[in-house]
């Protein structure tokens, strides 16, 4: 009975040892972010808000469930407050996190905080008007974008088309536009450039991923068109495309605005969806 009751001791002692080596700890989840810094423009359309990759990484050898908490300085709005879940060892896990500037703002810095048991992750939110964006180039970069109709079955914002995103993987999900009148054509979209600016090259990107690809579901022709003192002209014409995206060259403008005007896309449920348009 001696002998039988120290062999219990050892295996409880020993189990006890083994349970501590595997306990997750408190620093086992590490908060992750897709960039170290985020812009949020001011005065954009609400349907088109800023957003950022956001997720957590479990370093610990064992499942667990973890939560991050998710802070935001005000009057600046997080689409979710905490990210939680169920995660294996070394799993990594992301969400999308949309901020919202409302109006009135203030231009400056603000905080954003993923916070875990022990590790906060700070992500400085930097708020600036508009014309103050540094676009890249790209003159169309969070204009205001007027369409001749919407497609209310998911979430298709013509803003979306300005955002800076060229992706398709957010399709239907506020990362691209998708007219409301299949087959009726033509479907036109509009980006106001803020005031006349010399505009020589229009690109544009159409659906295009695995599942639907631009060659069955993108936009085949199309007219783009420049707002030159009020008036708009056709500047370039794109026939037959069968790409994710096709670039339209031209003389210089000065033109005030530029519209895509939709003729025909790829197969028999033909509707208008555009991701991303760019002006240089």
């Amino acid at each position: 009975m001696r002998h039988l009751t120290a062999a219990l001791a050892v295996a409880a002692l020993t189990l006890t040892t083994t349970a501590a080596a595997w306990s997750p700890g408190k620093d086992a989840v590490t908060p992750i972010a897709g960039a170290d810094r985020l812009v949020a423009p001011l005065g954009v359309d609400p349907a088109c808000p800023a957003k950022i990759e956001i997720g957590m990484r479990s370093d610990a050898k064992k499942p667990m469930y973890a939560t991050m908490n998710v802070e935001i300085d005000p009057p600046l709005g997080a689409s979710r407050t905490m990210l939680s879940s169920y995660l294996p060892p070394g799993y990594e896990l992301g969400a999308k996190l949309l901020v919202a500037v409302p109006p009135g703002t203030a231009e400056g810095e603000y905080g954003l905080r993923l916070r875990t048991e022990a590790r906060t992750l700070s992500v400085p939110v930097e708020v600036v008007p508009v014309d103050r964006l540094d676009n890249g180039g790209n003159l169309a970069l969070r204009r205001p974008v007027t369409a001749s109709s919407q497609h209310v079955n998911a979430n298709y914002p013509p803003c979306s088309i300005a955002d800076g995103d060229r992706s398709s993987n957010g399709w239907a999900g506020g990362n691209g536009w998708n007219d409301a009148t299949g087959r009726v054509w033509p479907d036109t979209v509009s980006i106001a450039l803020g005031g006349a600016k010399q505009v020589s090259r229009v690109e544009l990107f159409t659906l295009d991923t695995e599942r639907y690809p631009a060659a069955s579901f993108g936009l085949r022709d199309w007219d783009v068109q420049a707002q030159v003192g009020g008036q708009w002209q056709t500047v370039a014409q794109v026939r037959g495309n069968t790409a994710g995206s096709a670039r339209s060259d031209f003389a210089p403008v000065s033109a005030e605005a530029v519209r895509i005007v939709a003729l025909a896309s790829n197969g028999a449920n033909d509707y208008t969806r555009i991701v991303e348009v760019e002006v240089r």
